[in-house]
């Protein structure tokens, strides 16, 4: 099992998750992703930049093109300003088994990045969730009593202990951290307005990580 302490909202985490399912699909491994919240507009204290996040997935989409990543391309007033309700989800899909809040964190993912949809809603979520083949009604019932919630403010506070450095955080069985691994990177130009470049993207890495984490 893999540990991913990520929101969904950091297009780093989400170029690491899509590239981690692929290459573990490619490999044949049996290795589990245990996804924790590391809510970034909680840290930050407000939303996520729209301008910063079009600016890395411009450049991090490219890096994986299968994904169909591109910039926000619905009516701005359509994009989310919170992404705490789908990482309540993707927690409260735990309740259904490890593979089905997987899945549903690709599938939230993928809606927004792909898809461009507003998965701070509520039927957005269950249309993901549907899409993923996690049980729909179960989950409405889990996000509409709100117990999991908890969930993510208790990430929260647990990563800003020292749990995880950043979006993407990721922990081995054996405790061994790891920051964005695979992938390092410079912001050039102001925040906003500038661009990331990338340094270094080494793919490989990400399979001896499913290889250590097998073993």
């Amino acid at each position: 099992m893999i540990t991913i302490w990520s929101d969904v909202a950091c297009p780093f985490a989400s170029l690491l998750v899509w590239r981690l399912h692929a290459r573990r699909a490619a490999l044949g491994l049996d290795v589990g992703i245990d996804h924790r919240c590391f809510p970034l507009e909680l840290f930050n204290e407000q939303p996520t930049p729209r301008a910063i996040v079009d600016a890395e997935v411009e450049v991090l989409g490219a890096l994986a093109p299968a994904a169909g990543w591109r910039a926000w391309w619905r009516d701005p007033s359509e994009y989310p300003v919170t992404m705490l309700p789908a990482l309540e989800a993707v927690q409260a899909a735990k309740e259904q088994g490890a593979a089905a809040s997987e899945r549903l964190d690709l599938a939230l993912r993928q809606a927004f990045w792909r898809d461009a949809r507003c998965v701070s809603l509520r039927h957005e979520i269950l249309a993901a969730a549907e899409a993923a083949e996690v049980d729909v009604k179960a989950l409405a019932e889990a996000l509409d009593s709100g117990r999991c919630r908890a969930r993510v403010v208790e990430d929260w506070r647990e990563a800003a202990d020292g749990a995880a450095e950043g979006s993407p955080t990721v922990v081995l069985p054996d405790g061994t951290r790891l920051v964005n691994p695979g992938l390092t990177y410079r912001w050039e130009g102001p925040k906003p307005g500038g661009r990331p470049v990338v340094e270094s993207d080494d793919v490989a890495a990400l399979d001896e990580l499913l290889r250590a984490a097998s073993r």
